[in-house]
């Protein structure tokens, strides 16, 4: 049973990843197994959440802790390209399985992923979903 207290909270420049199910069809059609898929340089799967992107330290300081909250406000971020919803395809040995709440997830750097698609008009369903 979910705990409503929980929450899974995505740090830095990391993607949180539902990855993609099942078997995978080749070009011409033909289904490939998961243990072929295994041997794939690269996987894909649909972005469920996202860091706030890798931190800044203010131009005036000279701190090496860019992540601490400054004194005068909010930390800053330089922003993420990648958003809830996209499909990402990415580098498979840059990504790290976790599970949550029984549901698989993958954790990967922005910097690992390759392509991202992205529907400006995604269903609001569909991201509840997510």
């Amino acid at each position: 049973m979910a705990d409503p207290l929980k929450k899974l909270v995505v740090v830095g420049d990391r993607v949180l990843i539902a990855p993609e199910e099942g078997e995978e069809r080749t070009n011409v059609g033909l289904y490939l197994p998961p243990t072929a898929i295994d041997r794939q340089a690269v996987q894909s799967g649909r972005i469920v959440a996202t860091g706030p992107g890798t931190p800044l330290s203010a131009p005036t300081e000279l701190d090496d802790e860019p992540w601490k909250e400054v004194a005068g406000g909010e930390p800053r971020y330089v922003p993420m390209q990648a958003r809830v919803g996209d499909f990402a395809l990415f580098f498979r040995k840059a990504a790290v399985e976790i599970t949550f709440e029984d549901k698989r997830y993958l954790v990967v750097p922005q910097a690992a992923i390759l392509v991202l698609v992205r529907s400006e008009n995604l269903p609001k369903d569909l991201l509840d979903e997510l």
